[in-house]
């Protein structure tokens, strides 16, 4: 049945309320994955009183693959992602691709869908092997990491040069300094928020002066890298990337291009320490797929590791990056036997979605043969696994993550032997859509003694 006819729809006033406890941000998987079992896949919670200017009054809980499907794809043109993100980035960047609408966004989308095809990735993955292998090089002889802050730097300076063709060094450390400022500001010594806005612009005036200075210069001689792809899409339907446009797009695929990849690396290399059978296997697969290619981790070498892949997708399930995705209604819309009116505020939960009993069997444990033959939990019910979104505005840069983490573990683990610290408090926490671990991951580090395959 459509959105538009169940005329048996209950009004919005009777859509079930539930409460956000103090410890949401550290429970909110399960706990809205227990919330749908008993009240179905919609309801709502009311928004605290200084984020109702902002958000509104409530916010419309979606959970589930057919909620999913009904969102990303089949109506979602109910949908605003203006609407749903732009708040939530609170105007720190400029507009880009995620927070776009139609059609302007298809236009966008047309123009950089080639720099992200996986045929490109070859370009790609030369430069994520190389920051790799720099970065970690000395993790043996420090002996004990915080695999996500590792991750963050790897992650950052992959898509600092992939992008705008920044090289590890100074200007990159520069420019993550300048994005960790804006995404978890500093409050120290900050007693108003005129102070905290001032400072704010400052860091963002410095950014835009860095970015732009790139823009500018790869006009004048195009580079090899997304930004030079860019500035160098347009077509007789298009109009080229204006530099304001350019700059949007940079920031949010800055921002996109390593956080949610920093934290599912990390994640992943974890859960592969903690669990010393499959890491057995892993490495099986790992050394006879780097032997076929002489030791080099090629694409053909990533797609030979199916474990590996099997893996990520079950950190992705069981630690989702995005937590919620926000979308802004434009239009009404019915489901689950509910009516929501234009005007309202839904979160889609990916990570309650990946929680759910009736979906994933024991959805609480760790289980990458979940996703292998003949199991296969995620074909069995098509948009139940959404880490990277899904329809026809699935994450632009799913080639390029999956690429890089795979590329991330097969360098770290064919040469160092990872064991987790005890005693440690684990948790990931969502204050944000993007989910992240609240006290780093810290893991020992010692040569692996038994290698092959280079």
């Amino acid at each position: 049945m459509s959105a538009e006819i169940q005329p048996d729809a209950r009004p919005f006033d009777e859509m079930p309320i539930i409460t956000r406890l103090d410890d949401y941000s550290f429970t909110m998987p399960t706990l809205l994955a227990r919330e749908s079992q008993r009240l179905g896949p919609i309801f709502r919670a009311q928004v605290s009183e200084e984020g109702q200017a902002t958000f509104g009054r409530w916010i419309v809980f979606m959970v589930g693959p057919e909620a999913n499907r009904f969102v990303m794809h089949s109506h979602r043109e109910h949908f605003s992602h203006d609407l749903g993100w732009s708040p939530t980035l609170g105007g720190i960047f400029e507009k880009g691709l995620l927070n776009t609408d139609d059609p302007e966004h298809a236009r966008q989308r047309r123009l950089m869908n080639p720099a992200f095809a996986i045929s490109y990735m070859t370009r790609y993955l030369p430069i994520m092997n190389r920051v790799i292998a720099d970065r970690s090089r000395d993790w043996a002889e420090r002996g004990e990491i915080d695999i996500y802050a590792e991750a963050r730097k790897i992650t950052f300076d992959v898509a600092a040069e992939c992008l705008v063709g920044l090289r590890t060094g100074a200007d990159v450390d520069h420019l993550r300094e300048l994005f960790y400022a804006l995404m978890q500001p500093d409050w120290d010594g900050i007693e108003t928020m005129a102070e905290y806005v001032a400072k704010m612009m400052s860091v963002r005036n410095e950014l835009d002066a860095l970015l732009l200075e790139k823009i500018a210069a790869c006009r004048a001689s195009p580079t090899d890298d997304i930004l030079g792809m860019l500035v160098k899409a347009g077509d007789e339907q298009s109009a080229p990337f204006t530099d304001r446009e350019l700059l949007g797009q940079l920031h949010i695929l800055l921002v996109a291009g390593h956080e949610t990849t920093t934290t599912l690396s990390a994640w992943l290399l974890y859960l592969l320490a903690e669990h010393p059978e499959l890491l057995a296997r892993m490495h099986t697969e790992m050394d006879e797929a780097l032997a076929a290619t002489g030791g080099e981790v090629t694409l053909d070498a990533i797609r030979a590791m199916r474990l590996l892949g099997y893996t990520v997708d079950e950190t992705g399930r069981l630690y989702s990056p995005v937590g919620n995705v926000p979308r802004g209604v434009v239009k009404d819309f019915a489901f689950g036997g509910y009516h929501v009116p234009a005007g309202s505020r839904v979160l889609l939960s990916l990570a309650a979605c990946h929680r759910l009993p009736n979906i994933f069997t024991n959805p609480d444990v760790f289980d990458p043969d979940r996703f292998a033959p003949p199991r296969e939990d995620d074909k069995r019910t098509p948009y139940s696994l959404v880490t990277f979104g899904g329809g026809p505005r699935i994450c632009i840069g799913i080639n390029f993550a999956q690429v890089e983490v795979k590329a991330m573990a097969a360098h770290i683990l064919r040469r160092y032997t990872l064991k987790p610290v005890p005693g440690q408090d684990l948790a990931q926490v969502y204050y944000s859509p993007i989910g992240s671990p609240i006290n780093g991951i810290r893991l020992r580090v010692a040569p692996r003694t038994e290698q092959s395959g280079g």
